[in-house]
């Protein structure tokens, strides 16, 4: 399928969203968002997928929600809250997503950007990538997930400062406080992604989907409760599929798993 706003790429076992709007940035206008809707929507019913990658064609991952936008939206309350229940909807969509869903940054990833990096499950960037939630620096707050998203990354003590002063990281800086996964530099940057790709291929996609939900839905719930519910999930999982099954015949006869 051809997008305006972006490029989606399937090929073996991965797909790849591409923001193409590098004149700006890539950043987040009201087409970009409906396409990486609908994008969203092709990569959860393609089953033969285990994996998403996301990231920005041009000199930035996303700098963040299309100011020229906003600049009428706010005459407009009403649509102000449809584009950010539209944004949610679309942040929260990925965090769903049966399978992982990895950012690749490189230059900037800011305000909106980082919203967009945040919602997915794990973030490989170069190191001297910049990111930041800057919208204190505009007179702005978050209406992406920051206030939320960016304390369970980094615990509210970092968050707040981020949140409040704009500043921001280098991807090594971002790589040490666990707001990504790992740094390296952007020469580097697709070696490491398909070394972590490498590893997903080989996976369930049902495994893979029952583990990131569960994880995702037990994050914030008491140790007693989040066990239960990976007990209750293990049960479902291993009831309602045939690939652990094939696993542990794969263990015994000594051979790799066929998923």
């Amino acid at each position: 399928m051809e997008y305006t706003n972006l490029k989606l790429d399937r090929e073996n076992s991965v797909a790849t969203i591409r923001l193409n709007r590098p004149s700006a940035l890539n950043a987040i206008s009201p087409g970009l968002l409906a396409d990486l809707a609908d994008a969203v929507a092709v990569v959860e019913a393609d089953e033969d997928m285990k994996a998403l990658v996301i990231r920005g064609e041009g000199r930035a991952f996303c700098a963040g929600a299309d100011l020229v936008y906003f600049e009428t939206a706010f005459q407009d309350p009403g649509e102000l809250h449809q584009y950010l229940t539209r944004l949610n909807d679309c942040l929260f969509r990925l965090e769903e997503l049966p399978i992982p869903v990895i950012a690749v940054v490189h230059g900037f990833a800011l305000a909106g950007g980082l919203e967009l990096m945040m919602a997915c499950d794990m973030a490989l960037a170069s190191s001297d990538a910049r990111l930041g939630d800057q919208h204190t620096n505009f007179g702005l707050m978050p209406g992406g997930g920051s206030t939320q998203r960016l304390p369970q990354r980094v615990g509210m003590q970092l968050a707040m400062e981020l949140l409040t002063t704009g500043k921001w990281l280098s991807g090594k800086e971002a790589a040490d406080c666990g707001l990504v996964l790992r740094a390296v530099e952007e020469d580097d940057l697709d070696a490491e992604l398909e070394a972590l790709l490498s590893t997903l291929r080989a996976k369930s996609r049902p495994g893979l989907g029952w583990i990131k939900s569960t994880a995702r839905r037990g994050h914030n719930l008491p140790l007693r409760d989040g066990v239960a519910l990976e007990t209750f999930a293990f049960v479902q999982y291993v009831s309602s599929s045939g690939h652990p099954k094939e696993g542990i015949q794969a263990f015994r006869e000594k051979r790799q798993p066929k998923f």
